[in-house]
């Protein structure tokens, strides 16, 4: 595209090592891959750990700041019980991890440089999950994940899109391969950290997100020598040339996309919050293999939707290849809604769960279904989008719009906090018709935006 700023000479796809792309993706991928273990496997015990340990009395008093953070989400809210609270906390805690990398982004851009702000954000995540495995300092190590998560995230999505041309068509694709670099690493962590958290104890389960962190970081230190120089040395002399009307275009087009993307994640954060209350208190996790009967730990089931991801994303990228042959692919924009109505389908698949169980207990195939058609939402939504800010975004502030585009599950993990805690309010059939609404609406703005924005977005 015009106007964007050349890629260093190495970011071609020359020596490519993962499926024809550049060879530095396989490093940016695995680190990728270990930030997001530590991220959900503590996310999966989260909930469980504060409805069932942490704030039951004789727990919450030890937690340094507890009773003012309640006190302040009280005075917003109204009186919280035990599950509310923990939704609360869980919403205001995921919302501000995807806050904080708009100002990571602008660091980067302005002061530090994306390499420094990766490691600063790896070493704090580090010390956060850590930091978890003690009940006083809980606070303290959310606050040390959110830090940490907003220098991490918005600078190491930047490195992927710097290996590739203006204009090369694999940029999507490059973006599904690191998607499932994300979910390889969130598969293997409710396994792990869920499953030591669990069985062993909570604090074990933290300090496997810990270990998991700092082998990322590990990895990403190695291959610093591999990966593209910094386009701008991090203390040159910022740019005061006006953005031209080409890249205020593009600004304004990724603005219009805020709002409903937003609504996607405050409707997919379920997972980590209402949904795994579903599958620990109202679905039939029994399985019987070879005449032997077992129950599936209800955070294992947080395994399901990366495992999807990257089973599925062979298959969809192969989609959109053969469609780009043919002329038929879709715009970034309508695969984008295509996204927001499978999140719908999926949970009018669970509402119908939960009427077909009634009293009861739903199958966990129930569950299982959901999960694989939201992780089709999943894959047209989230990597194309992040892609598509590394398209229209002007170079010099890359790393802060691709904040400022994370800042949507900022917005979107409060709401799913805010929703959270309708859960022990609302009968089940009807929280999640309300929520599948929600999804349905916000594809239907992403689609209504598409024949608008296809001029700015040059697709």
């Amino acid at each position: 595209m015009a106007g964007r700023a050349q890629p260093p000479p190495h970011s071609s796809a020359e020596g490519g090592d993962l499926f024809g792309h550049p060879r530095a993706l396989t490093f940016l991928f695995s680190t990728e891959m270990w930030e997001r273990f530590s991220y959900y496997g503590m996310r999966a015990l989260l909930v469980l750990y504060m409805t069932k340990v942490l704030l039951l009395p004789g727990h919450a008093g030890n937690v340094i700041g507890l009773a003012a953070l309640r006190h302040g989400l009280e005075s917003l809210f109204g009186p919280l019980a035990l599950q509310p609270l923990s939704s609360q906390i869980y919403g205001f805690y995921t919302a501000l991890v995807y806050l904080t990398p708009m100002f990571g982004g602008l660091l980067a851009d302005r002061v530090l440089g994306r390499r420094r702000m990766v490691v600063i954000g790896a070493i704090l995540m580090a010390i956060g999950h850590f930091l978890m495995a003690v009940e006083q300092f809980f606070l303290f190590a959310l606050l040390a994940l959110i830090l940490g998560s907003g220098a991490f995230k918005p600078n190491i999505a930047t490195q992927v899109g710097s290996l590739y041309a203006p204009g090369d068509p694999r940029r999507d694709r490059a973006y599904s391969i690191f998607y499932v670099g994300i979910n390889i690493g969130a598969f293997f962590s409710p396994l792990v950290c869920g499953t030591l958290g669990e069985a062993a104890g909570w604090r074990y389960g933290f300090a496997a997100a810990g270990v998991g962190m700092c082998i990322g970081l590990c990895i990403y230190l190695f291959a610093l020598p591999l990966l593209p120089p910094e386009t701008e040395a991090p203390r040159a002399p910022v740019s005061h040339k006006p953005l031209d009307r080409a890249e205020w275009r593009g600004i304004v087009a990724l603005l219009a996309l805020f709002v409903p993307n937003t609504l996607f994640w405050a409707v997919y954060e379920q997972q980590g919050n209402t949904i795994v209350l579903w599958a620990d208190a109202n679905t039939d996790r029994t399985i019987d293999l070879f005449g032997f009967s077992a129950q599936i730990p209800a955070t294992w089931f947080l395994a399901v939707n990366p495992f999807l991801i990257f089973a599925f994303t062979p298959f969809i990228v192969a989609l959109w290849a053969r469609q780009a042959a043919r002329g038929h692919e879709p715009s970034s924009v309508i695969k984008m809604s295509l996204g927001c109505l499978g999140a719908a389908l999926a949970y009018l698949l669970l509402a119908a769960a939960a009427l077909h169980a009634g009293t009861g207990k739903a199958s966990w195939l129930w569950l299982f279904s959901y999960f694989a058609i939201l992780t089709v939402g999943e894959l047209y939504l989230a990597p194309v989008g992040i892609s598509l800010v590394t398209k229209v975004a002007p170079p010099r502030i890359l790393s802060m719009l691709m904040g400022v585009w994370l800042a949507t599950s900022f917005v979107g993990d409060f709401l799913a906090g805010w929703l959270g805690s309708f859960w022990s309010r609302m009968e089940k059939p009807e929280f999640f018709l309300v929520v599948a609404a929600i999804a349905a609406f916000a594809g239907a703005i992403i689609r209504a935006c598409d024949w608008p924005l296809r001029g700015a977005l040059r697709e």
